[in-house]
């Protein structure tokens, strides 16, 4: 449950949502998609309230979720507006596996690749409606952690190609750190009502890509780390390699 929950985000910015288990992440992107209805309050995009599938979002989930009996072009021509002249949606189509990196792949069915190739055609998918608004859930949370640091690049790369809001649901305090412009911690108060609510606001500074391995990450990842009631000293030393795509 959430309560007392008031976000502006700005056109072309990435918010990260961080939080413990349960606490109204996933619930917080499902209103702002138009998925479930809130008992009370509004989203709004552009001055107008979301509806029910709204168009202008596209939602991006931890599982790739691709047809297996199509091919990777066809799973992202299903992300297509309806309507789409067939010339039109064949470049598009064509454009996002370039950018993502698939092009070679378009005529691969999803077990033919890797769970880092499917996850980048799910990530092509949300894009072929070209949203306002793209909500991911986690999506890179069921990766290996080289496969993860890929795709947060890509994520990067595909931003600033075309810089759609977004707004990312993640356990991972490094990965909000080095791919949103806020952090947002949700959390419980014990002496409050129920419900989760906003307990800390982090503006991370610096341009993307940022160094992973940089002080001023470091002391954000820590005040992140207390906030979430996480012993900053016992946790592993994380992979700092940059790594391309």
């Amino acid at each position: 449950m959430l309560r007392d929950l008031t976000l502006q985000v700005s056109p072309g910015e990435i918010i990260a949502i961080l939080g413990s288990s349960g606490c109204g992440k996933s619930t917080l992107l499902r209103i702002a998609a138009g998925l479930d209805d809130p008992t009370s309050g509004t989203v709004r995009i552009d001055g107008t309230p979301v509806r029910s599938y709204d168009p202008r979002c596209a939602v991006g989930f931890q599982e790739p979720r691709l047809l297996p009996w199509r091919t990777l072009a066809q799973n992202v021509a299903l992300g297509l507006p309806r309507h789409t002249p067939a010339a039109e949606g064949k470049a598009t189509v064509a454009r996002l596996l370039e950018l993502v990196g698939l092009t070679e792949f378009a005529d691969h069915r999803p077990r033919q690749v890797s769970g880092g190739m499917a996850q980048r055609t799910s990530l092509a998918r949300a894009l072929a409606r070209n949203p306002g608004v793209l909500l991911l859930d986690e999506p890179f949370g069921a990766l290996d952690a080289l496969t993860r640091l890929k795709m947060q690049d890509l994520l990067l790369d595909v931003h600033a190609a075309a810089p759609t809001t977004v707004l990312l649901v993640t356990h991972d305090v490094d990965e909000a750190l080095q791919l949103a412009d806020r952090v947002i911690l949700l959390g419980r108060d014990d002496d409050g009502p129920p419900g989760a609510t906003t307990r800390q606001t982090v503006v991370v500074p610096g341009q993307r890509p940022r160094d992973r391995g940089s002080a001023e990450l470091a002391e954000l990842r820590g005040q992140l780390l207390d906030g979430l009631g996480v012993d900053r000293h016992n946790q592993p030393h994380r992979v700092t390699e940059e790594i391309r795509t």
